[in-house]
């Protein structure tokens, strides 16, 4: 949709304000082998309001973040956070569900690493870690965006009953 501008309330700062709130659990966590041993991580947001219906996959990217130095990478962990993110945005499921338990609404060129969440319409994408803790940290942040959200509407609801135009 031409002029579709997204989510008022989470924008690129507030999802980067996500990704920084959880930093702290994830770096920490990527220390240990167990978690994956890649060192590296890379997340995709995606604009909650931002569907398939109303805007291409790029359009939608909200916010990218990687971790650890990306010239140093054994692996494309950006094209594989992307990808996770994609099968969950067209979906509006998370990657592990839809590989798991709905492989029917596999697309061509749909990755089948899983590491993705949906929480609330909010996507996230992570790669980097084992897959499972991938989504984990994509599922931290998702919660993170939904908290902001709520942060900020309370405020809004100072102001008025209603979000002004933009």
């Amino acid at each position: 949709m031409p002029g579709h501008t997204g989510s008022y309330l989470l924008d690129r700062d507030a999802a980067a304000k996500a990704v920084k709130l959880s930093l702290p659990m994830i770096e920490e966590a990527m220390k240990h082998k167990e978690v994956g041993e890649s060192g590296f991580l890379y997340i995709v947001i995606m604009d909650p309001l931002r569907t398939p219906d109303n805007a291409s996959f790029e359009e939608a990217i909200l916010y990218e973040h990687a971790i650890g130095d990306r010239e140093k990478w054994d692996a494309d962990y950006a094209g594989f956070a992307r990808a996770k993110a994609r099968v969950a945005w067209r979906t509006g499921m998370d990657s592990h569900l839809v590989q798991e338990l709905r492989p029917h609404l596999l697309a061509a060129k749909d990755t089948v690493l899983w590491g993705s969440v949906v929480v609330d319409g909010i996507v996230v994408g992570v790669s980097g870690a084992n897959a499972w803790y991938d989504e984990a940290f994509a599922g931290t942040i998702a919660m993170c965006m939904r908290a902001l959200a709520k942060a900020a509407v309370v405020e809004e609801r100072k102001r008025g009953l209603f979000l002004p135009a933009e």
